[in-house]
């Protein structure tokens, strides 16, 4: 935390009381629109978020430090990033969209007479493949949701487990990929006890694979089991054939695979979407599914285009982040991330093994229901805890890495009312052709793999499946040889972690006071 910040912390006539009032205000009208009235507007709760925070203002000891304290969680560079990340892969989303290229799945699965639960479970696949690659789970969904869902719904598949599916598989790759950027910060946030150094991404990912595919062979069978289940067939592909739809728009996935391609070779989303449009362009044009009129045109006095079209669709999901990150800098700015860290270092209530990890995954999930889902930042700030909390066990920091990131990225990525991932998978289901817009309520009963990785990482918990401690040199042990493991060589368990930004690309130095996320996201 800064030290302006640290000395003049923000304080309200009310108590503490105050810095909630934004939040409830947005989390209450948030329930009523999508839950009580099912009215699903994003506009709607950018409002309600700025209706909050004029409501707290006047409460605050201070009226300008509020507003101050608002415009650094807007400012900060975890805000920024993600603003910059959303305007340029709804270009790329708004590209696909425009060129047929559902249409060209429609042809393609037709032909191989896939359908259905197996399209949902294809699509999971196929997804989780996908944000491996490019390990970033907001690029996958902006590229997935136009391909797969519109088509999918045609081919018979249930609109709400479709969805789910593809936001499964795009959690699944920042659970697991080794460039993510909650795999790096889940992994560089916790220190060795008994020599120098983090814990290693490549250790990680290894030790964590057992949690993430189990749930991901589950989430699959689920897909699978569940979508033939409920998906009623297709009426509007009944007696079709592959003649009956076009096949020009596949040649859109010559882009696709330049995005993936330079998204992995350059570790940089935004040089992905670059070459993802550019090749799109390129490539649309001459396949004849693109018409410079559709990159940008007037019509009856209006700009059209999917580059326009790109930008004002993302700008409902660009206010919400806006109101969500100013009242981030209120909640941050008056303390309450502190005393969250005090409450749970200082309560005496671990003791065990298993009550480290119950402490962990407890806050863990408080702290990215409070930055809306976001994992990244969610990490960066309640990393430093963990490593604290797991070393006075003498958990090795695989195993703390593990426990925080597949809480994080199960059901603190989907908290309802609250996830960002939510909302903006719900924007990507609006004006998909003849697929249905859903809530985000509806899209949480359908994220089968955040959920069952949720179950999955509580039972190791529950029965210690995986747990590991620290030994000599940093060893992985599977019985405790120690209490606590502190050396005096190598700093106390609360001392601050030693995160190496080099080790994330784009990802700036662990700091509680402006978290930012690697790119990815």
């Amino acid at each position: 935390m800064s030290q302006d910040r640290a000395a003049t912390p923000l304080t309200f006539r009310i108590g503490l009381f105050g810095a909630f009032i934004a939040p409830i205000v947005f989390v209450v009208s948030t329930i009523l629109f999508f839950v009580v009235f099912r009215a699903f507007d994003m506009n709607a709760l950018t409002t309600a978020a700025l209706i909050g925070l004029f409501i707290a203002a006047p409460f605050a000891r201070g009226y300008d430090s509020f507003w101050a304290a608002a415009v650094r969680g807007v400012s900060s560079p975890t805000s920024i990033t993600l603003i910059l990340l959303l305007f340029s892969i709804g270009l790329t989303s708004s590209l696909i969209k425009s060129t047929g290229i559902s249409e060209g799945f429609i042809w393609l699965s037709l032909s191989l007479g896939v359908h259905g639960g197996l399209f949902i479970a294809i699509t999971f696949a196929a997804v989780c493949a996908i944000a491996m690659a490019t390990a970033s789970s907001l690029g996958t969904m902006f590229t997935a949701f136009p391909i797969f869902y519109p088509a999918g719904f045609v081919l018979g598949a249930d609109p709400v487990l479709l969805a789910g599916a593809i936001l499964s598989g795009a959690l699944f790759g920042d659970n697991l990929a080794p460039i993510s950027d909650s795999t790096v910060i889940s992994s560089t946030t916790q220190r060795y006890r008994t020599r120098p150094g983090t814990a290693e991404v490549p250790g990680v990912v290894g030790s964590r694979l057992r949690y993430s595919l189990t749930a991901a062979v589950i989430a699959f069978a689920l897909f699978l089991g569940i979508g033939t289940a409920v998906s009623p067939g297709s009426s509007a592909t009944a007696g079709a054939s592959p003649s009956d739809f076009s096949a020009q728009g596949l040649w859109m996935l010559l882009a696709v695979v330049a995005l993936l391609a330079t998204a992995i070779m350059t570790r940089n989303i935004f040089k992905a979407v670059t070459a993802g449009l550019i090749s799109g362009i390129i490539v649309g044009l001459i396949s004849g599914v693109l018409t410079p009129a559709g990159i940008i045109g007037v019509e009856n006095d209006a700009i059209t285009g999917f580059l326009v079209g790109g930008v004002t669709n993302i700008l409902p999901i660009i206010g919400l982040n806006v109101g969500i990150f100013a009242m981030l800098g209120v909640l941050e700015s008056a303390g309450v991330l502190d005393r969250l860290v005090g409450a749970v270092v200082s309560s005496g209530w671990v003791t065990t093994p298993r009550r480290a990890e119950v402490a962990i995954g407890a806050g863990i999930l408080a702290t990215t229901t409070l930055f809306a889902g976001v994992n990244g930042p969610s990490m960066l700030v309640f990393g430093p805890i963990a490593d604290r909390i797991g070393a006075q066990v003498g958990l090795h920091p695989y195993r703390r890495a593990n426990v925080m990131d597949c809480f994080a990225l199960g059901l603190g990525s989907v908290v309802p009312v609250v996830s960002s991932f939510l909302f903006i998978a719900s924007l990507l289901t609006a004006d998909q052709g003849p697929a249905p817009a859903l809530d985000p309520m509806s899209i949480f009963t359908g994220a089968f793999y955040p959920l069952v990785l949720t179950v999955v990482i509580g039972v190791a918990v529950a029965t210690g499946w995986g747990r590991r401690f620290e030994g000599h040199n940093g060893a992985l042990e599977t019985e405790q040889s120690r209490a606590v493991i502190v050396t005096a060589d190598h700093g106390l368990a609360g001392d601050a972690p030693n995160v190496d930004p080099a080790q994330a690309p784009g990802a700036p130095a662990p700091t509680t006071a402006s978290p930012s996320p690697h790119v990815t996201h």
